[in-house]
């Protein structure tokens, strides 16, 4: 019987699982060296540029800047629209009447959708690594990463599965239901443990939970490798103080450490926060607002065509 030799994503992924406790103390370094910042910054960062999407769930209010309407959450998102790749949404507004707005993003995970319909190759990896290396007794493992571009042809079959367009919304939907956030970007460490080139030609997106993920470590970064982390334009997160117990768990899970609580109240650091949404998505007296205003979204496009290419 051949002998099967192990691809190169066995011996990573074994390596992530015994050293994936390690992730802050190696964020650290870039803080407390300068040398060791610019090392871990060349090995692991060079030309990373990440943005954090929030969980659809998430938003509390939209709001149309043409006409200063404001949807609250009673959205009905396609609920009557067959077609799920369609951005054509009924929206219910405050005076209780339905329009249709024909390709208008809505939430931000239709950026998401955009840029998959945009991809020409598309992989599902089978697992989460980061929630498999933690063990997590809380999410779903088998929502792994989706990774799009042309260096997506070089991972090994045996940790995902090839994609369709349909499938990969259908994933992103997934994430959504069991409560994970999106980040999404070009990053080098996921070059590295898959061992694939060019790095421009490799997409990731994230979808993660508020207690495994590798994104976790952002607070222990250097200033300049926070700098590779964007929000999302258009979002807005803000306490309703009427509503806020002050009972910390916004807190506690805060991507960035962008969150204090002063005086019972949960007070957000709008310089610090990036928008990941696990504040609202986690609030139990749903204190954290996030409001989500129409952008440009092409502004967001050329940022990403900039950094990685994911067509042929």
């Amino acid at each position: 019987m051949k002998k099967k030799w192990p691809v190169f994503e066995d011996l990573s992924i074994s390596l992530v699982k015994h050293i994936f406790h390690l992730r802050f103390k190696t964020a650290k370094l870039t803080r407390q060296s300068k040398i060791m910042n610019k090392i871990i910054t060349k090995m692991l960062f060079e030309k990373d540029g990440t943005f954090f999407i929030p969980n659809n769930d998430s938003i509390k209010n939209i709001i149309r800047e043409n006409d200063n309407l404001e949807l609250k959450e009673d959205i009905n998102n396609n609920q009557e629209n067959p077609d799920k790749n369609a951005l054509t949404v009924n929206q219910t507004i405050e005076i209780n009447q339905k329009f249709n707005t024909p390709q208008e993003i809505v939430f931000p995970s239709d950026i998401i959708k955009q840029l998959i319909k945009k991809a020409d190759n598309i992989v599902i990896m089978n697992k989460c690594l980061c929630r498999s290396s933690a063990d997590c007794k809380d999410y779903p493992h088998d929502l792994g990463c989706i990774f799009m571009g042309n260096a997506t042809k070089k991972i090994s079959r045996k940790y995902c599965k090839e994609a369709t367009v349909e499938d990969a919304i259908e994933h992103i939907d997934k994430c959504n239901e069991a409560g994970l956030v999106h980040i999404m970007g070009r990053n080098k460490i996921d070059e590295i443990w898959l061992h694939v080139s060019p790095g421009e030609e490799l997409f990731t997106i994230c979808n993660c939970c508020p207690c495994c993920c590798l994104w976790r470590v952002y607070p222990n970064l250097s200033d300049n490798l926070q700098n590779n982390f964007f929000k999302l334009p258009g979002i807005q997160v803000y306490t309703n103080t009427d509503e806020c117990v002050g009972c910390g768990k916004c807190y506690k899970i805060c991507f960035t450490d962008a969150i204090e609580i002063i005086d019972k109240k949960a007070v957000i650091d709008t310089e610090k926060c990036k928008g990941c949404g696990q504040c609202s998505n986690n609030c139990p007296t749903d204190a954290i607002m996030i409001d989500y205003q129409k952008i440009d979204i092409e502004d967001v496009f050329n940022k990403i065509d900039s950094m990685v290419n994911i067509t042929e």
